[in-house]
């Protein structure tokens, strides 16, 4: 019997690294009772992190997805949950899972707070428009602060947190929480967490927990209306159900982020969470309509996302399992997706057929008939098919919005040492690139090496160790190598003519235009058509702007690929038998090579932003050293007795940089290091 649409949550974990995803995942999933036995991320014994990469370094590296069940309310619900990386190298991972859910918990370290990739993953979701609760973990550290980080919230993530839940205790004292929507609260005491006390509220907190939820009632009143009626009408007869209720319509319409409080590792606080899942993330049904594209005619499409519908499925990740082959990872966002369909693959243009659906239980695999609308599952065997591909009736397809990633920053010169391995090599790296969109392969032009790039050191260690244990590659590895980029910083107008004759049907393309830095900031070509009276036809302009846009992957100063440039189109002229759409895209390709030197061109580096928390005695040592890699910093505080330090350093400067921190610090500082923007290199 199929399940209904509001009964499906589609939902990811998300944080810096060492917020304690993993660890929240591994309980959620004890407590829904499709586990039996606690997983710890120390003991190496996680449901979720089933990579012996994962399980060696201590750290998610692939996202995972899995299939559980949660009974709230009287109902059955089916939750399928993501966790994602917190290391910055593999924040791809992070990217095409928020693609393709609807509602994300973001996890804070109730010591650390807003970390650097904490604002990274938020600004993703922001960008993908997933709502989330923020649940605030880790209540039993030292240095513990429940109102601190809520704070660093709104302040540093600019979000509108209300909070449903007061600790009770902190540090080694945590024991529970105060329920504000209840009034309740909710004792842990035996050791795996799964009985609670439901009691009355302490009656040193009583006060305390008052407060705030009369603050809450008022933030949510401002929020929803009916909630406003009864609040001014009576307030103090306001209805729990009122209260979720107007929580769940904050939440969905991003107006506000629910949070609450808990400690993982001790086993405390995750029953609350997995009710809230249900009462405040939306269900497919929460979103209607899906914006889409015609792919043949390039027009807006609007999908109902019913199983009643045309199918329309995204690829979301490509995987290799050893023993069932080569997974396409799909959500289903309308009609159903069955055995035998066959489907057409949008960016292709080819059909496809399904063979065989799976339902994903992190690195185990149950079978299954269909997948219908908001739920989420694999594909087996699907070869031409790659990662943010739409699978669409063949009669109805439809393009969906693709995944958006990161460009590489760092590479690698590698080959194979032994000279019999290179095809092998060649055909793992293959392999490794459907897997991994952040992952690139070029060849150098001048020195003829394969230079493999990736989103930094860890990103391309882990990569390598890959090829060593799962290909039985061995590889030579060159010095690494940065993502430079070039860019113009003046305006230059020029006149370009392309003219040959051959005898038959000659080659003729006439151009005017302005070349100069982009006003806006965005990276890419800006392309502004200013030709009058059609001296050039209107089907002959995108081949001018292609060619362009061709040109930019190889700058005028050393080869590197133009960041940002804009082209206003003057003036040009055509031949009415000689000129062809090819021809004008080959003018703006000749013409940019023999202007774009002229257009005062500058080398652009990547810079980082590097967040190092260190005890006092070694901030003098490691300033310094941030100082030597052409390092500024931006901020420095105090904060829960430690230094935290925030500095903009160049890529360039940063290799082995972890491993000098821990020496200058004997071991006891931390960093963590997040893309922050191209700079003007300066040296």
């Amino acid at each position: 019997m199929r399940q209904q649409l509001s009964r499906f949550r589609n939902i990811g974990i998300m944080a810096h690294i060492d917020a304690g995803k993993t660890t929240l995942t591994e309980r959620m999933l004890y407590y829904t009772g499709l586990t039996h036995k606690l997983g710890n991320v120390d003991e190496g014994n996680t449901i979720m992190d089933t990579d012996p990469q994962e399980e060696k370094r201590g750290i998610t590296i692939s996202s995972a997805a899995i299939t559980t069940y949660w009974n709230y309310a009287g109902n059955k619900y089916q939750v399928n949950i993501i966790d994602t990386p917190g290391h910055v190298d593999f924040t791809a991972e992070v990217e095409r899972s928020l693609r393709v859910l609807d509602g994300a918990v973001a996890v804070f370290c109730a010591r650390s707070g807003v970390q650097p990739q904490s604002e990274t993953v938020w600004r993703q979701a922001d960008h993908y428009r997933v709502p989330r609760i923020a649940m605030i973990n880790k209540m039993d550290r030292q240095g513990a602060d429940f109102q601190r980080v809520v704070n660093e919230i709104r302040e540093r993530l600019h979000a509108n947190v209300i909070p449903l839940q007061l600790p009770i205790g902190q540090e080694d004292s945590f024991i529970g929480v105060v329920d504000l929507i209840r009034m309740k609260a909710l004792l842990w005491h035996d050791d795996d967490g799964k009985l609670f006390e439901e009691t009355a509220i302490p009656e040193q907190l009583l006060a305390a927990a008052t407060a705030a939820r009369q603050t809450m009632i008022e933030e949510l009143s401002l929020l929803y209306e009916p909630l406003l009626e009864q609040y001014t009408s009576t307030p103090n007869q306001v209805s729990e159900s009122l209260l979720v209720e107007a929580m769940r319509y904050a939440t969905l319409h991003m107006l506000a982020v629910p949070a609450l409080a808990g400690a993982a590792y001790k086993n405390k606080g995750i029953q609350p969470l997995l009710d809230a899942v249900i009462a405040y993330l939306p269900s497919p049904e929460d979103i209607p309509v899906i914006q889409a594209t015609d792919p043949d005619t390039d027009e807006p499409v609007s999908i109902s996302a019913t199983p009643e519908n045309n199918v329309a499925a995204l690829a979301f990740k490509i995987m290799v399992d050893d023993y069932v082959g080569r997974l396409t990872l799909v959500r289903v966002y309308a009609g159903s997706l069955r055995t035998g369909d066959m489907l057409r693959n949008s960016r292709t243009g080819r059909t496809v057929r399904i063979s065989r659906l799976l339902r994903i239980m992190s690195d185990k695999y149950e079978p299954a008939a269909e997948i219908i609308a908001g739920d989420i599952g694999a594909v087996v065997g699907l070869k031409d098919v790659k990662t943010g591909d739409t699978l669409a009736h063949p009669d109805h397809p439809v393009l969906l919005e693709r995944i958006s990633f990161p460009e590489p920053m760092i590479g690698y010169a590698v080959e194979a040492k032994a000279a019999k391995d290179a095809d092998k090599l060649g055909e793992a790296l293959a392999g490794l690139l459907d897997e991994d969109p952040t992952l690139s392969v070029e060849v150098d032009k001048a020195s003829g090496q394969t230079i493999l790039k990736g989103m930094g050191e860890l990103h391309l260690e882990v990569v390598l160790e890959k090829l060593a244990t799962e290909y039985q590659l061995q590889i030579n590895k060159g010095a690494p190598q940065i993502a430079y980029k070039e860019i113009f910083t003046q305006t230059v107008t020029h006149h370009e003519v392309l003219k040959k004759q051959t005898g038959g049907s000659g080659n003729f393309a006439d151009i005017t235009f302005e070349l100069s830095p982009r006003e806006d900031g965005k990276p890419g070509l800006e392309f502004i058509n200013d030709i009058k009276g059609g001296v050039i036809p209107r089907e002959f302009i995108p081949s001018i702007s292609k060619g362009f846009e061709a040109a930019m992957k190889t700058g005028p100063l050393k080869g590197y690929p133009v960041h940002a440039m804009r082209i206003r189109l003057l003036d040009g002229k055509i031949h009415t038998t000689d000129s062809h759409a090819q021809d004008f895209e080959q003018v703006a390709m000749i013409a940019f090579r023999n202007i774009a030197g002229h257009a005062g061109p500058k080398m652009l580096e990547p810079v980082m932003s590097v967040e190092v928390t260190t005890p006092e005695e070694y901030t003098g040592a490691l300033t310094g050293d941030i100082n030597r890699r052409r390092g500024v910093i931006r901020h420095m505080e105090i904060k829960n007795n430690v230094q935290d330090i925030t500095a903009s350093v160049p890529l360039a400067d940063l290799f082995g940089y972890v491993t000098v921190l821990r020496t200058l610090s004997s071991g006891r500082a931390n960093a963590s290091v997040t893309f922050e923007e191209y700079q003007p290199v300066n040296r």
